[in-house]
């Protein structure tokens, strides 16, 4: 049996991170904050865009803000192997 997320990662997919701010309707002077995590494709984020739709049609909040962070968006530095030696004193 093979891990969802693996297999999506050796697909391209990376984990995304949202940050979304929203307005409830009884309270529309107040934002509140939820947090989205799941593996999306960078740079067009279907499951992000799949969720936020979801949301549009049957959550009763109005969306004010989306924040995204991606794996492939803050990629460190890559390490490659070459040939040679280096010497440090």
């Amino acid at each position: 049996m093979s891990d969802r997320a693996f297999i999506a990662q050796l697909e391209g997919y990376g984990l995304t991170t949202a940050e979304i701010l929203y307005h409830r309707p009884y309270a529309p002077s107040l934002l509140q904050l939820f947090v989205w995590q799941e593996h999306d494709l960078a740079p067009d984020f279907p499951v992000l865009f799949d969720f936020l739709d979801h949301w549009r049609l049957e959550i009763r909040a109005a969306l004010h803000s989306v924040r995204i962070a991606h794996d492939r968006l803050i990629w460190p530095t890559e390490w490659r192997a070459v040939d040679g030696i280096i010497t440090i004193q």
